[in-house]
């Protein structure tokens, strides 16, 4: 009928919801990096952040409560400063004399706080402390290599970004370097989170990357080591000089380079600032005004009669080897990256990207370039250097690591363009696992080699910390308590917890002689040993004591008056000095390393493990002899008897002084009889 209105139901069709914007793809080859074949195939897996920083979280705590102590330099420079601050005693050496002031006490007040907590949860246990400050550098490095990795992912390529974490997870160097008490960790852990912003390309849209890399880089210099400073060079002259992540016209060039000058300037001032608290930490604990980053630099290299060459030099060749050592096949892809990319730029020019040759932007082989060019920078100055040392090295290790990724991903670049050249067939290559072979091989190699020097490390070379540890938690019980009656530890003996505190009473002495170089500190000797040094071959200066006088004028809570005195027993020479040292009748322990199938004596350093009419062998460990075993089998570890007889082999050993022991002993039955009469 005319006039009637009718309903009609019918189901919501798309075009009646709201539209919703479509949450943007994110492009997989958007970084410097573009893979060429399979373009739209699934990624292979790469862990996140979370993951990445769960594993090599895993490893790294691992390194630190197992890894050596291989520089004498961390323990006397640092450990022993920190234990001082800690616990009121320890070893001084002649750089932190306020005459000299080329350590950082700010530094080493920055490890305060893990011994802190570590007190507070066991105050008596010194040990704990030890492993804390090594768990929190462990932590702090694990943060700044994941932090690496994800922007390595995200900016350059994917596949890169995975063999880097694979390749950092795995490494002996990295095992070594992560948790070591050191200046020059530290500034690789700050050189890791500058160079991550840094892999960013430079951008007038984008001023905060150069605040954080300026501001990171800095820290690593002030804080830790003022040389590392040099691995900045690349990223300055990227600030100043080139287009980077920028387009510019030619007539706007003479704008561009000014802004980009005033905001590197403006960021370098800020980043100055970062002096005040060091400066003035370290001016109250000396005493004086200390600014300890030039004070390095004026020793190392504006000193003409002075200076690092005093404590030995070393062949040109010193990195190469030692990085083979600790890098083994990464190191020649690292090596490799710089003539890897020219390569790449002949070969295989789409792997960049497109580039038409604009004078308005910069190549993506120049930005690439500049991410590659810090380890080179870094080896050509120190290798010019004629005091060489592994830790040096540290700053640059993870550079290394990324060096070796990008070489790895190049190569197969060239595998994927030969493959389709000689088949005409990206569908083929898309399908052939020739590629992802290669990459497995190199990544399964290295992570074998890496483990296997790791194992070496622990087999060969961990003596010092295992008998120290025999030396706490076996000998002085064995001591204290006249019920265990054997030197051994039983499971019966794990349990049975025995008060450390009254040897305190009795005047122990742990002697070192020769072994010095090998102290692993006085966290892992416990409280009421005094550790001395006896006279050995070495003629240079071994560390002092510091004062243990109260005479000098008080200082902050956290600043120990002592740090003030100006010891006369220290030099700049390494001159030896005499009272340094004890008589060897006054140790009642010693540690000793002896040679059975190679023995040699001297003077001042007979072979104090087989005068059994005065020390008996509390505990002996096996401890490579390097010198009489072959390259290979002091290098690398394999499982097996036969692997381990190619190797020749001494005993470090924990020495006891019979007749000054028993007095001890007798003293201890005779307190423990009148704490039962009590």
């Amino acid at each position: 009928m005319q006039g009637t209105q009718t309903i009609r139901f019918r189901r919501p069709t798309d075009k009646d919801k709201d539209p919703k914007p479509a949450a943007p793809v994110k492009n997989k080859h958007d970084g410097i990096l573009q893979d060429q074949i399979r373009r739209t195939a699934k990624l292979p897996w790469s862990p996140s952040f979370g993951f990445a920083l769960r594993m090599i979280l895993l490893v790294r705590v691992s390194a630190a409560m197992y890894s050596n102590i291989d520089d004498c330099d961390e323990v006397f420079n640092f450990w022993e400063p920190l234990h001082f601050l800690d616990r009121g005693y320890g070893f001084q050496t002649w750089e932190t004399s306020p005459q000299y002031a080329i350590r950082s006490w700010a530094y080493i007040l920055l490890h305060i706080f893990p011994t802190a907590i570590a007190n507070f949860l066991a105050k008596d246990q010194k040990r704990t402390a030890f492993f804390a400050v090594r768990i929190f550098l462990a932590a702090l490095s694990s943060v700044t290599e994941v932090t690496l990795y994800r922007k390595v992912y995200e900016k350059v390529n994917h596949r890169v970004g995975r063999y880097l974490f694979f390749i950092l997870l795995f490494n002996a160097g990295m095992w070594n370097a992560s948790a070591a008490f050191l200046p020059s960790s530290f500034a690789m852990y700050a050189a890791t989170l500058a160079f991550a912003y840094s892999i960013i390309p430079s951008s007038s849209r984008n001023p905060q990357r150069t605040l954080y890399v300026t501001l990171l880089f800095a820290t690593g210099a002030i804080v830790g080591w003022p040389f590392s400073l040099a691995l900045a060079i690349p990223f300055v002259i990227e600030e100043l000089f080139v287009f980077s992540g920028d387009k510019v016209p030619a007539t706007a060039r003479s704008t561009w380079m000014i802004n980009r000058w005033k905001r590197l300037f403006g960021c370098g001032v800020l980043a100055t600032l970062i002096f005040l608290p060091v400066i003035g930490v370290d001016t109250l604990a000396y005493g004086r005004l200390a600014v300890v980053p030039f004070n390095i630099v004026k020793y190392n290299i504006l000193s003409s009669d002075r200076g690092p060459d005093l404590y030995g030099t070393s062949p040109w060749h010193f990195y190469i080897l030692n990085l083979l050592l600790n890098f083994n096949i990464i190191l020649p892809f690292a090596l490799f990256s710089l003539p890897a990319l020219a390569v790449t730029f002949v070969v295989d020019k789409n792997r960049l990207g497109v580039f038409k040759g604009s004078s308005e932007e910069s190549s993506p082989f120049s930005i690439l370039a500049l991410r590659l060019a810090p380890f080179y920078l870094w080896l050509a100055i120190l290798t010019a250097q004629p005091h060489k040392e592994e830790r040096f090295m540290f700053p640059a290790y993870p550079m290394i690591c990324f060096n070796a990724a990008v070489t790895v991903y190049l190569v197969r670049g060239w595998m994927e363009t030969a493959f389709v050249a000689a088949t005409k067939s990206p569908y083929r290559a898309s399908r052939s696992s020739i590629f992802s072979t290669f990459t497995l091989s190199v990544l399964t190699t290295t992570t074998i080699l890496s483990m296997s020097r790791i194992a070496a490390n622990w087999k060969y070379y961990h003596a010092p910390l295992s008998i120290v540890n025999h030396f706490e938690s076996v000998e002085l019980p064995h001591l204290m308590n006249p019920v265990v009656s054997t030197r051994r530890r039983t499971k019966q003996d794990d349990e049975l917890r025995i008060d450390l505190s009254p040897i305190k009473d009795f005047n122990l002495t742990l002697c070192y002689g020769k072994e010095w170089y090998r102290f692993p500190g006085h966290y892992l000797v416990p409280e009421g040993v005094r550790v001395e040094f006896i006279k050995s071959e070495f003629e240079g200066l071994l560390p002092g004591h510091f004062s243990e006088e109260d005479s000098v004028v008080a200082s902050p809570w956290w600043i120990r008056p002592q740090t003030r005195a100006i010891p006369q027993d220290q030099n700049d020479l390494n001159k030896e000095e005499p009272s340094h040292y004890v008589s060897v009748s006054v140790c009642t322990h010693l540690i000793d390393l002896d040679f059975p199938s190679h023995p040699s004596s001297s003077m001042h350093e007979p072979r104090y493990a087989v005068q059994n009419d005065i020390w008996e062998r509390v505990e002996c460990q096996p401890f490579l002899d390097a010198q009489h075993s072959p390259l290979l089998g002091r290098v690398l570890w394999v499982p097996g008897q036969k692997w381990r007889s190619i190797n020749s082999w001494g005993d470090y050993c924990l020495l006891r002084n019979r007749q000054l022991v028993a007095d001890k002993v007798e003293k201890i039955k005779q307190l423990e009889m009148a704490k039962q009469g009590q």
